[in-house]
């Protein structure tokens, strides 16, 4: 599965890393440079982040099932507790 991020989302990208290049590099990188880095980015470094990102959910969404049966318990039997109903 490759990770695809939107057009607009590329291209507020592409114009991050040139202003990371003209302000941390001391150079400049033109638009097809940093498309391409992009490309890189997205291929090599964005599985890391994607995978560990699915760990986190799983490891919260784990956790979340086994509070589940606190949080959504209900008493059972409670018809006749704390009631003071009599036979007739």
């Amino acid at each position: 599965m490759s990770i695809e991020i939107s057009r607009e989302a590329s291209a507020a990208a592409i114009t991050s890393i040139q202003r990371y290049f003209e302000e941390n590099m001391d150079e400049e990188i033109g638009n097809l440079g940093a498309g391409a880095l992009l490309g890189f980015f997205l291929k090599e470094i964005a599985p890391i982040v994607y995978n560990q990102a699915v760990a986190d959910v799983q490891r919260r969404l784990q956790a979340q099932i086994l509070d589940l049966d606190i949080e959504v318990h209900e008493p059972e039997f409670q018809y006749w507790q704390g009631s003071s109903r009599k036979r007739k």
